[in-house]
């Protein structure tokens, strides 16, 4: 049976995205699923609506179910307390909807478990190397991007964090995080209080590739997408005083910036203190 509507939706959604109006089979199974993914968006305010603890562990049971690398099963989530989840708000001030949102969590990298499984088999463990770490990053990537589904699926808006790894060692003492575990990100959750809107992404003709990676004319693409992007939904200049003015300030621009200055020089010492060999 064909759903022209849902058909028009993923569509519609995908241009919003990407610029391209993608061709969709009005005959495709579960057309509304693919528009929910299309059409996501990220929600950082939010209603006085409670999660509910069961609701919260069902999404959470949803998200582990998830692909495993070697079915390794490297990726743990941590449901925190209020009082914790205000601690990670106060060591992010400029992010203040953590502290307002209903629920947070934290996902992990876990590669604790492999070795001592070793360990309790009375087996050598000669894989200890980036690898390891490589793969429970991984994990934990794939385990939160199924949350997210989880969670549009129901209803719930979700925002990652990843700006707690500028605090790993402390969000780590706090979770009492053992050896060869570490924090990828926080997740906001909760009942979202309004629609948000669609992040234009950069264009297919840059990020898909037939065949062999073909980059094209990256500057004349970068730049179509700035201008496409800012004609949307522009970007406030980040740190004018460190940078000056330019006549026109668009995603690119934004993240030179960004990338402009260190970001987490620390992080490679954290993880190799948590007993990662990133050899």
């Amino acid at each position: 049976m064909s759903d022209p509507q849902s058909a028009k939706a993923v569509s519609d959604a995908l241009n919003a995205r990407f610029g391209e109006r993608l061709p969709v089979d009005e005959n495709l199974a579960c057309l509304d699923e693919l528009a929910r993914i299309a059409s996501r968006r990220v929600h950082r305010r939010y209603t006085d609506r409670a999660v509910e603890p069961d609701l919260l562990r069902l999404l959470c049971a949803c998200a582990l179910s998830a692909p495993s690398k070697s079915d390794l099963q490297q990726a743990d989530i941590v449901i925190l307390n209020k009082t914790d989840q205000g601690t990670i708000a106060d060591l992010i001030p400029d992010q203040p909807f953590i502290r307002t949102a209903p629920a947070f969590l934290v996902f992990l990298a876990s590669g604790r478990r492999l070795p001592e499984i070793s360990k309790m088999r009375g087996k050598p463990f000669p894989n200890d190397h980036l690898d390891q770490f490589f793969n429970a990053a991984v994990d934990a990537g794939i385990v939160l991007a199924t949350f997210l589904a989880a969670c549009d699926a129901v209803g719930l808006g979700t925002c990652p964090i990843s700006v707690i790894r500028d605090h790993s060692q402390k969000v780590s003492d706090m979770l009492r995080l053992p050896q060869r575990v570490i924090p990828v990100a926080g997740m906001c959750v909760g009942w979202p209080s309004e629609k948000g809107y669609i992040s234009a992404r950069l264009g297919l003709e840059t990020t898909l590739h037939q065949d062999k990676y073909d980059e094209g004319n990256l500057a004349a693409r970068i730049d179509a997408y700035d201008r496409r992007r800012a004609a949307i939904h522009p970007y406030k200049p980040r740190d004018p005083a460190r940078w000056g003015e330019v006549p026109f300030y668009g995603w690119s621009e934004d993240k030179a910036r960004q990338y402009g200055v260190p970001q987490r020089p620390d992080f490679g010492a954290f993880v190799r203190r948590k007993g990662f060999n990133l050899d």
